[in-house]
Formats: structure tokens, C-alpha cells, sequence
């Protein structure tokens, strides 16, 4: 499943000024690729990052997800059955257990108890959790344990889209490293888009390609 911009822009509006946050930006997605986007803090990544998650609609230009237009798409099955957002801060339900924070997305599309189980011990697998961390709660994790929840929660979506804002901003170098491998293995042998805003250069070089964004728009 591919995602295509076409002269993409957004602005903030505020009391007193406008801002244009992403300028005109164009690209072409491709499935089995892993890209990364990088930038300083206010080019317009996390923008251009949230507006592909369908979170908002461009200003101006638009978004083709699966060659459809994200202002057509029902935008929260959008973020149920074709896109993925893997956070910084994980985004987990405190009080579910492992099991039931990878198992959520399934509920929500009504998916059978034992359909549902089995999927997210699968997926809990693809993330080299063993099941003693079943019925752990968030709280009783490591930074890197909970974003490959995370990851394992975004798996069981069954999304070919994987968008990840900064998913090693808060793990040490080996837990970065585990993490990395897990995304560039969903594109390369699983077939999704993978795309990444970081900070980090380390992670970024790991991609197949590398976007720089500078005042909303790409850059060399």
C-alpha cells in the first residue's frame, strides 16, 4: 500500500498570524521501502507526519493513500485498517495488560476472543517478548519493552502503512537497535511503507531513504 503527497501544504492559523507549517511537498511512498525524515524541530516533519495519519486535512494539494484521497477516506477507519502511528511516548493503556493493549485494535474491529488472542501472541512473538509479559502492565516495563508493544499493537492492526514519530527518542543504543531492525524488516520482508521522523542520524542512515525537511518543505 503506497502513500503519494501532491503539493502538499498546511497552515496553522492563528489570532494574529498564519503559519505555514508544510510547504508545497510532493513524494511518492513506495511498499518494501523504509524511509526516514529528519529535519530541526519546527521544519514541518511532524506535521507532514500527522497529516499523513489523516489526524488533519491539507491546507492546500493532498494525499493519496491507496490512491485515495485522504479527504474521501472515513479518516478513522483511515487510522483503522490502512495506517499505523507508532509514537515516542508509546501510547499504551496503563491499566491493560501487554496482551490486551496488542489485542485493542482487534476489539475494535470486532475480531473473535480466540482469533484475537492468537494474532496478538503472534505478533507479541515478531516482537521477541516471551509470554511471561502476558499480563504485565505498562508501568512494569523498560522504555524499549513498551515500544515493542507498541510496535506488536500496530502489527495486530494489520496496517501496511507504518508511520513512527521518533520511536527510539527515549531508548538507550541497543534497545534503538532492536527497534530499527524490527521496522526495516516490516519493509523489507513483510512489504509495508515504513516511514520515520527523527532527530536521531544513526537511526535515519538505516533507511532506504533519507528526507530532509527545512521551513515546511524538503531540502537537499
Amino acid at each position: 500500500m503506497s502513500i503519494t503527497l501532491k503539493n502538499v501544504s498546511y497552515s496553522y492559523r492563528g489570532k494574529y498570524q498564519t503559519v505555514r507549517a508544510v510547504a508545497g511537498v510532493s513524494y511518492d511512498f513506495e511498499p518494501g521501502r523504509m524511509y526516514a525524515i529528519v529535519g530541526k524541530s519546527g521544519s514541518g516533519k511532524t506535521t507532514l507526519m500527522s497529516l499523513m495519519a489523516g489526524l488533519d486535512l491539507p491546507t492546500e494539494g493532498e494525499i493519496l493513500v491507496d490512491g485515495k484521497s485522504t479527504a474521501k477516506w472515513d479518516r478513522s477507519l483511515l487510522r483503522r485498517d490502512a495506517v499505523s502511528v507508532i509514537y515516542q511516548n508509546y501510547n499504551l493503556f496503563p491499566l491493560l495488560t501487554v496482551a490486551e493493549n496488542i489485542r485493542y485494535p482487534l476489539t475494535l474491529k470486532r475480531v473473535p476472543g480466540k482469533q484475537a488472542r492468537e494474532v496478538a501472541r503472534k505478533m507479541r512473538e515478531r516482537v521477541e517478548l516471551p509470554q511471561t509479559y502476558d499480563n504485565r502492565l505498562p508501568a512494569h516495563l523498560s522504555g524499549g519493552e513498551q515500544q515493542r508493544v507498541a510496535i506488536a499493537r500496530s502489527l495486530a492492526q494489520g496496517c501496511k502503512i507504518i508511520l513512527a514519530d521518533e520511536p527510539t527518542g527515549n531508548l538507550d543504543t541497543a534497545n534503538t537497535a532492536n527497534i530499527v531492525s524490527i521496522l526495516r524488516s516490516l519493509a523489507h520482508e513483510e512489504g509495508c511503507t515504513v516511514i520515520i521522523v527523527t532527530h536521531d542520524m544513526g537511526v535515519a542512515e538505516q533507511a532506504d531513504v533519507v528526507l530532509r525537511m527545512k521551513d515546511g518543505t524538503w531540502t537537499e
